[in-house]
């Protein structure tokens, strides 16, 4: 099992690196620096709107689709053509709840029309994920890493040509719209292609009792998406509510900008929960999970540990230097939220792993209530501090809710399924982010160029060297893979 997903882990980092960070760092930042802090305030605080209630295009399907597909890979062609016919019902639905937000919210035709063109897009978005959890539960991670970045590219080849090529008219946000609609509508059309292909699928088939027990088994999976969301997407909605007049837009700019780093390394965090899914589901399918789910768990905690303290100390150190290379004015602001915001990486990716692990073992009452608490402490914290600190206000709400929510769900991991890390093994941990604080926040002011390759080769070093990282055991697994393939 550690082979597949080491295997599954490699092609989906290799893909998702080597496309997403251009995506964010190049193509977003450069439409923000185009269409300016504030027009990209009013785009970022209505498509976070859009991501807090994009559940209800998917109610939970698609993790339990990826559970159950990879416990029971015969159900495949049965649940494509139920699944897909209840996705179409749920953009109904969605489309209620959202424009009717928007009119509470007292949106103008303009904030509509940008509305009803993201709402296309994250149907079509949650629909890619959806068919990718097919290919994610059957373990074909090549195809999903491929599926993972074609929008992506798709958009960097459209937007890249707007922003750097010969055309008059350049970028706006709504363009800049356009060109994801459409990119997601192509990924959309050889996903389904390939699965087709592979399940026999011929045509869309309505049955109420599956869809009745589809969404019956979905609904907790449903309520926790949307409480993370929520708490996660709510800022920039916040900002633009609870700011003082005329800094809304303004303030959702700066926390965007601000946001896109971490946005980009949460990605890599993502993407290995995607693969511990379908693993940790297998492994907890048993009433007693034997002792390579705790290996397991340990050996992927430990490299999001090291990847995660790492960036977030070397990055927060450079806060200045990194805001002034990304965009052309108002960057000390960014600094001052950004500072703040990167330490959100830390527990974001731990619950990554935690929470994936207490999804996949269906111990979804206790995710759901450290989400609404996480939720309600985020909403506390930005209605005291948005008034006084704007978009910094804001960061420390996220730090807060994000920590909150990664304590709980490692205690509740270590208690439900036993597991006991040794005190040798946490004093291991604490060296490693006590060097790496040293390392960044102590030695001489570098340049960034020089510090960020200089603390990764230290951190992987450090890491090694207090056997965070055991490379033994992974040389051993890619040994046997190549044994397999022979």
């Amino acid at each position: 099992m550690k082979k597949t997903l080491l295997s599954g882990l490699f092609w989906v980092l290799l893909a998702n690196i080597i496309v997403k960070p251009f995506w964010i760092l190049g193509i977003e930042v450069g439409v923000q620096n185009a269409v300016g802090t504030e027009m990209y305030g009013f785009y970022f605080s209505i498509l976070n709107l859009t991501y807090i209630f994009n559940i209800l295009l998917d109610l939970g399907v698609t993790n339990f689709n990826t559970r159950n597909i990879a416990q029971y890979p015969s159900l495949i062609s049965k649940h494509l053509s139920g699944i897909l016919s209840i996705k179409l019902m749920l953009l109904a639905l969605y489309v209620v709840v959202t424009f009717s937000v928007g009119a509470l919210m007292g949106y103008n035709s303009q904030q509509f029309y940008l509305l009803a063109w993201l709402s296309l897009n994250q149907f079509l978005n949650s629909l890619i994920l959806y068919l990718r959890s097919n290919f994610e539960g059957l373990l074909l991670f090549k195809w999903d890493s491929l599926l993972s970045v074609m929008d992506r590219v798709l958009m960097i080849v459209i937007c890249g040509a707007m922003l750097w090529g010969p055309f008059e008219d350049g970028i706006s946000i709504f363009k800049f719209v356009y060109a994801q609609t459409a990119a997601y509508l192509l990924t959309v059309v050889l996903a389904l292609w390939v699965l087709v292909r592979r399940t026999g699928f011929r045509r869309l088939h309505w049955n109420k009792p599956f869809t009745l027990v589809i969404l019956k088994k979905s609904l907790p999976f449903a309520l926790l998406v949307l409480l993370m969301a929520s708490y996660n997407r709510l800022d920039p909605v916040l900002l633009q509510l609870l700011s003082p007049e005329g800094a809304g837009d303004y303030n959702a700019g700066v926390y965007a900008g601000a946001f896109r780093l971490l946005d980009a390394l949460t990605m890599i965090a993502y993407l290995v929960s995607v693969l511990l899914l379908p693993i940790f589901s297998k492994m907890t399918k048993v009433e007693k999970p034997g002792p390579e789910l705790g290996e397991t768990v340990k050996m992927m905690f430990s490299m999001v540990m090291v990847f995660s303290v790492t960036a977030a100390c070397a990055l927060s150190s450079l806060d200045k230097e990194l805001m002034a290379l990304f965009y052309d004015d108002h960057v000390d602001d960014y600094a001052t939220v950004f500072r703040l915001l990167i330490f959100c990486i830390i527990p974001i990716s731990t619950t990554y792993v935690f929470g994936t692990l207490l999804t996949a073992a269906g111990r979804l009452k206790s995710l759901n209530i450290f989400a609404a608490s996480s939720l309600a402490l985020n909403v506390l914290i930005n209605v005291l501090l948005i008034p006084r600190l704007g978009a910094a206000g804001s960061a420390w709400a996220a730090v807060s809710a994000q920590s909150f929510m990664a304590v709980a769900q490692v205690v509740a991991a270590l208690k439900i399924f036993k597991l006991k890390p040794s005190a040798v093994y946490i004093l291991r941990l604490l060296i490693f982010a006590l060097l790496i604080i040293v390392c960044t926040f102590c030695i001489p002011r570098l340049d960034w160029w020089i510090l960020l390759p200089m603390v990764a080769v230290i951190a992987v070093g450090l890491a090694i060297v207090l056997r965070l990282i055991d490379l033994k055991d992974i040389i051993n697994i890619m040994k046997t893979e190549k044994e397999d393939i022979k």
